[in-house]
C-alpha cells in the first residue's frame, strides 16, 4: 500500500512539474509571475535599498532646483538682450548709468 501511495505522489509530482513547465512557456504566466514576485518580495527588497533610493531621489531634486534656476536667469538675460535690440531697433540709445549722488546741504 505504501508503495501505491509514493507511486501516485511520484505521478502527481510529474504532472504537476510537467503542468508548470507548460505554464513558464506562456509569455503571459511569465510575466504574471514576474508581477506576483515583485509584489512578494517589495515588503522585503524596499527596506534594504530605502536609503538609496531617498539619495537618488534627493539628487534628482537638487539637479531639478539648479536647472530651474539657471533656466531662470538664461531666460532673464534673453529678455534683456531683446529688449535692448528693441530699443536699438526703434533709435532709441541707452544712456550710460550714472550714480545720481544726492549731496546733504
Amino acid at each position: 500500500m505504501t508503495q501505491l501511495t509514493n507511486m501516485g505522489n511520484a505521478v502527481v509530482a510529474q504532472t504537476l512539474r510537467s503542468r508548470i513547465a507548460e505554464l513558464t512557456r506562456n509569455p503571459s504566466t511569465r510575466t504574471v509571475l514576474v508581477g506576483v514576485t515583485a509584489v512578494a518580495l517589495t515588503p522585503v527588497v524596499l527596506p534594504l535599498v530605502r536609503p538609496l533610493l531617498k539619495s537618488t531621489i534627493k539628487s534628482g531634486v537638487l539637479v531639478y532646483e539648479k536647472a530651474k534656476g539657471a533656466i531662470a536667469e538664461t531666460a532673464e538675460m534673453v529678455a534683456d538682450v531683446a529688449a535692448e535690440a528693441r530699443a536699438e531697433a526703434h533709435g532709441l540709445t541707452t544712456l550710460p548709468a550714472t550714480e545720481s549722488t544726492s549731496q546733504e546741504s
